[in-house]
């Protein structure tokens, strides 16, 4: 769930609760004040009349007086109905009905009849023998007051039954107005929790998109800042910290472009000396049968290690040039098998090599690249493997896989993560290489920059198996790499305008 979201649904819960809660206790205060209001001044309204009125009757009333009283008493401006009972002599008198269809006598609940009879001791808390008493009740889904009294000194017992229907609209429509109001509260939460998402995820963005930035190699990127609050500081670190990242790259860069210019330099000014020793040891190897049998050995011993430091010297040029993004290829259309079967005739390799290609396989790649990879790939299974060696070609879709398959003891499995590692040698588990460790690392950046790719592992036949896979056709490789050498001219151009622009300001 996004941040956005999260915002707008913690501010619509926090507006929901605080609207729900203030409109709940709008309600229930609204509805006490409006039926505490209504009740009281019925009661107040019955009791005064039922006073006043059955003051003027005889002591026992006949049944005509009583309902006189009655409808006197229910002309009221409150609205109510009235029931009127007498006794004589513990036995029931007359009962007078205001409307009997609309109130009669068994409406009036048990209870408060009970308690409206009910004759209370005298004493200092109680100055009347007889209380007024109410109730709510609900007839047929609508909500009625019963209050009831007796008159003191002997009267007639009154009943009141008022309609709170009124009451009841008014509170239902307090409710909607309530309910309306909540919603829109909820709609106002949701509009201002998209405008402090906006403000809060605006940086936010801001930082994101910087931190990408930093991340694709652009070590300039900063952010603008304005204000002091936590996002503020936020922005400060990211820019302190991506200031201390671009020196630290910049350094590194530095030490590590002194460091291919080292290799380079050292490679070159190797190389003169080496001409003339090459050139030396070529004399005394052709000479080496009409030595002093003593000195034969340390000829020979010489002439090798000659050409070991050779290809060493080579091995690091060709790094040096991975290295610096120099290394360009030269493509053309190829014959995979007649390539293979060139590289392995040229190293002498035949008797020792089985290919299983068919002719007519045609790619477009860099066949000097190719012959590295090869003459690396055979020549390591040869002196780590075992022969024969099995070398074997087939396209696959748009790409080119050769498999070279030895018959050695394989690779241990701690090895494998680290044969194309630069200068690597594998363990006591394979006779000590003669070479210098380039060889592999040398042959998978050829493949890289082929767009290829090799791998290596063990066959369950057993062995090693090393196995290059390149496209068939590596024109859009260099397609890819000139458009990327494209953009990034533009970048470091738009980069150089900023800062000029900054410098004039």
């Amino acid at each position: 769930m996004s941040l956005r979201v999260r915002l707008m649904l913690v501010f619509a819960v926090v507006a929901l609760v605080a609207a729900a809660s203030a409109s709940g206790i709008a309600y229930w205060l609204n509805r006490d004040a409006v039926l505490n209001r209504t009740q009281n001044a019925a009661l107040d309204d019955f009791n005064k009349s039922l006073e006043d009125i059955t003051r003027t009757l005889p002591r026992q009333p006949d049944c005509h007086d009583l309902d006189v009283a009655a409808q006197q008493m229910a002309s009221s401006s409150q609205k109510y109905e009235v029931l009127l009972l007498t006794d004589r002599n513990g036995r029931p008198g007359c009962a007078a009905y205001s409307d009997e269809k609309t109130f009669h006598r068994g409406i009036v609940p048990e209870a408060l009849e009970k308690a409206v009879n009910k004759r209370r001791e005298l004493d200092s808390s109680n100055a009347y023998e007889y209380h007024l008493y109410w109730q709510r009740i609900s007839l047929d889904g609508e909500p009625y007051l019963v209050g009831g009294a007796k008159v003191i000194g002997g009267g007639p017992t009154g009943y009141m039954l008022k309609s709170l229907d009124t009451e009841r609209m008014d509170l239902n429509s307090l409710a909607w107005s309530l309910g309306i109001a909540t919603g829109l509260a909820l709609i106002g939460s949701a509009l201002l929790a998209q405008a402090a998402a906006a403000t809060v995820l605006r940086p936010v963005r801001r930082l994101a998109d910087a931190a990408r930035k930093l991340g694709e190699g652009k070590l300039d990127t900063r952010l603008r800042v304005s204000g002091t609050d936590e996002l503020a500081d936020l922005s400060r670190t990211f820019n302190r910290t991506a200031e201390s990242l671009q020196k630290r790259v910049e350094d590194l860069s530095s030490r590590e472009a002194s460091s291919r210019r080292f290799v380079a330099d050292m490679s070159h000014e190797l190389r003169t000396p080496l001409t003339a020793i090459t050139a030396v040891t070529e004399v005394l190897e052709e000479e080496v049968d009409s030595l002093d049998p003593m000195i034969a050995p340390a000829v020979q011993l010489v002439v090798s290690e000659t050409r070991r430091l050779n290809d060493l010297v080579e091995n690091l040029m060709e790094v040096t040039r991975f290295d610096a993004g120099t290394a360009r290829l030269v493509l053309d259309d190829v014959d995979v098998a007649d390539q293979v079967t060139a590289c392995i005739d040229a190293r002498a390799w035949l008797d020792a090599v089985e290919l299983d290609a068919e002719r007519g396989i045609v790619a477009r790649l860099d066949p000097r690249r190719l012959d590295v990879i090869l003459a690396n790939l055979i020549g390591n299974a040869l002196k780590h493997g075992g022969s024969p060696v099995r070398v074997s070609i087939r396209p696959a879709a748009d790409d080119l896989l050769i498999e070279v398959h030895d018959h050695g003891p394989g690779i241990p499995e701690e090895v494998l993560p680290h044969v194309f590692d630069r200068f690597y040698k594998a363990s006591a588990s394979r006779p000590r290489s003669e070479g210098s460790g380039l060889g592999l690392s040398i042959a998978l950046e050829n493949a890289h920059i082929h767009g290829g790719e090799i791998t290596a592992a063990n066959s369950s036949e057993g062995g090693a198996v090393f196995t290059l896979r390149l496209p068939m056709d590596a024109s859009r490789v260099i397609e890819g790499a000139d458009k990327a050498e494209r953009a990034g001219k533009k970048d470091c151009k738009k980069d150089r305008d900023r800062k000029d622009k900054r410098s004039e300001r």
